[in-house]
């Protein structure tokens, strides 16, 4: 097949907009503030028509830092901190589970799969959201192995004989959303929550000046252009989608 006809085949696949609201959903980051960049605003959509959201942070996020001379361990207990509080921006009744890896050393084993389809079989969501893992040209091992660990972990999670020693209920999503796809259909509505999406990644603190180009203190500028940067990103989403209203997009699958 030529090129072309290879590019035009593609734009023949079906795309669709605005899941119905599940009841459970979770989010699964390699670090903290991954959720938040990655699907922040369709998270706060949902909480406020009372979907329950779950994180779930596979790393300590100890070395997230331009400062050498940064203690990792406490690093990582801030970053902890601040993912909760984070989180509590988006959904006042989110809950945060964190795996607890080094980060830079995550591996999809068993023991991960094991951890992560135990939360889903013990919380049951409805949709999970997490890393692309087929993404061409990921340069960070973690992103990669985050987004394997979540696909391995749905499989897992919803056959029987995997993990039987958990003694919970198998359990099948009804989809999985992919954030930072190199072929996106699904569109999801965020008009109205990009505001706080902001709001939950300036609680981020120790992130401001490596993943947010804020130095210093937290001035009405600085916060002008972080939201500027986020609006400027799901503006460009809702131009590919040729939509009027502001969105964040995913790879949607619902064959689980």
């Amino acid at each position: 097949m030529t090129n072309l006809a290879t590019y035009l085949k593609a734009q023949d696949k079906p795309t669709s907009t605005d899941l119905s609201v599940p009841t459970i959903a979770l989010a699964i980051g390699a670090h903290p503030d991954d959720v938040e960049f990655g699907c922040g605003g369709t998270l706060a959509k949902w909480s406020n028509s009372g979907c329950m959201i779950h994180y779930l942070i596979l790393t300590d996020g100890s070395k997230g830092t331009w400062d050498e001379n940064r203690d990792a361990s406490e690093l990582a207990q801030t970053r902890k901190l601040e993912t909760v509080e984070s989180a509590r921006t988006l959904s006042i009744s989110a809950e945060v589970h964190f795996l607890g890896r080094i980060d830079g050393e995550l591996e999809s084993t068993p023991r991960e799969r094991s951890e992560v389809a135990y939360l889903i079989r013990d919380i049951k969501p409805e949709v999970i959201l997490g890393h692309d893992p087929f993404k061409r040209y990921r340069l960070h091992p973690d992103h990669r192995n985050a987004g394997w660990i979540t696909c391995d972990s749905i499989v897992a999670a919803r056959d029987p004989l995997f993990f039987p020693e958990h003694r919970l209920e198998r359990h099948r999503p009804k989809a999985l959303l992919l954030w930072e796809a190199d072929e996106p259909d699904h569109f999801e509505t965020t008009e109205g929550y990009l505001q706080l999406k902001v709001d939950a990644l300036l609680k981020h603190r120790s992130q401001h000046e490596s993943t947010m180009g804020i130095s210093g203190e937290v001035s009405a500028a600085a916060k002008s252009q972080l939201a500027g940067m986020i609006a400027s990103q799901a503006g460009a989403v809702s131009l590919r989608w040729n939509k009027k209203e502001a969105g964040e997009e995913f790879k949607l699958i619902t064959d689980l």
